[in-house]
């Protein structure tokens, strides 16, 4: 085997680590994404996990043993002194306590993969006020607050970014590549990876969950489209593409005819405009993303048909991966070694995924969680959302249900009132006191 050297990113990273020490992380959360990344950063140069904070040790205990760990490698912290003890010692901190995590000083930045609206904002403002950068695994809360957390990161001279390896991150590669090349962007987005079925509940997926070594109701969250509407979500607020109808066209396009239907009308194609973000359920596109883009010269729309991309006007360009969590440690170690996000929302709000009612919904009810039985996410251009005080999926947990809801009705500041206990529904609201200056 002959030896290969490090190039690119992978030889800047060894070269730190050698220089600095390896780039630590702190992780909330050791479920299905959490777990990924301990065992993928156990495989990497210049990158080790430091501390995993969960409210039980097993899952995380679970994590490091997979990763190849003897049994004692992790243990319990319950300090940030004790963390950074742990840490000094070579092995992995276990904690319940998220604020400690954040705390201690042998920790270089820290990644959200508990999927939970509140607990990510609580954890992102912790760990931005203890001067660590985050990347944010947790879509679900960056599309309600990120805004707001992105500002406070600058504020304190930190880095907050969404991650690499999931859909919106992978699609702004490609989004990027065509700016770069001065086409135009007609739509991006990605190719879904499971049925649509907008009904789905969890006591339906039971068995595929444990098949597939998840949880259901994170399962239900990619069938009913909620994730979804909540990536394309994420994907506008980063670039300012915006759905071209309530809940997006989502048509079944496949590989070779997706830059023919994810297209203007003018040119044969389902959108109204360019510059949109959608989804398609069609063949050969998922798990990749992809960019419609349209080259602004004839020459340049020939050479391309010359090689093979498509026939034009519209081409597109896909990546037809996305790694997810495994790719998680890159965005990490980036916001360390060059303080800057890999995907940051605009400092202007352009998408928001609002909640459609799965069921009949009786006044006094407190709705459960994302891709449980009450409510699927569903993308809008944020002034449309606005207008109609849709409520933001973030904001759905434990909402109280005010007036009767039918099944494929919106959810609304009107007919559901969030729990304003929580940091989420308090910083939305700053958020939505703010962004009045957008409506002139």
């Amino acid at each position: 085997m002959p030896v290969i050297e490090r190039i690119g990113f992978a030889a800047e990273l060894h070269r730190w680590s050698e220089e600095k020490g390896p780039v630590t992380i702190a992780l909330a959360g050791a479920g299905q994404m959490g777990t990924d990344i301990v065992v993928q950063a156990a495989l990497m140069s210049g990158i080790r996990i430091g501390a995993i904070g969960a409210s039980r040790p097993t899952r995380p205990r679970e994590a490091i043993a997979m990763a190849g760990y003897d049994a004692d490698h992790g243990q319990i912290a319950a300090s940030a002194a004790e963390i950074d003890r742990t840490i000094e010692s070579g092995r992995i901190a276990i904690t319940d306590d998220l604020d400690a995590m954040c705390a201690a000083g042998r920790i270089d930045v820290v990644v959200d993969a508990t999927g939970s609206p509140e607990v990510g904002a609580r954890l992102a403002l912790e760990a931005i006020r203890n001067g660590k950068h985050i990347v944010m695994l947790n879509v679900e809360a960056d599309i309600t607050v990120g805004r707001h957390l992105a500002a406070e990161a600058r504020r304190a001279g930190t880095v907050y970014t969404g991650s690499a390896g999931d859909e919106p991150a992978a699609t702004l590669e490609l989004i990027s590549f065509a700016q770069s090349l001065g086409m135009e962007i007609v739509a991006a987005g990605k190719g879904k990876n499971n049925p649509l079925d907008v009904t789905a509940v969890p006591d339906d997926y039971e068995d595929e969950a444990r098949e597939r070594n998840m949880n259901a109701r994170m399962l239900v969250e990619f069938i009913d489209g909620s994730k979804t509407m909540v990536e394309m979500t994420a994907i506008a607020n980063c670039t300012g593409l915006v759905p071209d109808v309530p809940g997006m066209h989502g048509p079944k396009a496949t590989l070779d005819n997706l830059a023919q239907v994810l297209c203007t009308e003018a040119d044969g194609g389902v959108l109204s405009a360019g510059g949109r973000v959608d989804y398609t359920i069609g063949k050969g596109v998922a798990p990749g993303v992809f960019c419609i883009a349209r080259p602004r010269h004839p020459r340049a729309i020939e050479r391309m048909a010359d090689l093979k991309v498509g026939p034009g006007p519209c081409f597109s360009l896909t990546r037809p991966f996305h790694l997810t969590s495994l790719e998680t440690p890159l965005s990490a170690a980036r916001a360390v070694i060059y303080g800057r996000p890999d995907m940051q929302p605009l400092d202007r709000p352009v998408g928001e995924c609002g909640a459609v009612a799965k069921r009949d919904l009786a006044v006094g009810e407190t709705l459960g969680r994302i891709g449980m039985a009450d409510y699927r996410g569903f993308a809008m251009e944020w002034r449309d959302a606005r207008e109609r005080k849709a409520l933001p999926l973030g904001l759905a947990e434990k909402a109280v249900v005010t007036t009767p809801v039918r099944a494929g009705d919106l959810l609304t500041h009107e007919n559901c009132r969030a729990d304003d206990t929580l940091t989420v529904t308090r910083l939305r609201r700053d958020l939505d006191r703010a962004d009045e200056r957008f409506l002139g």
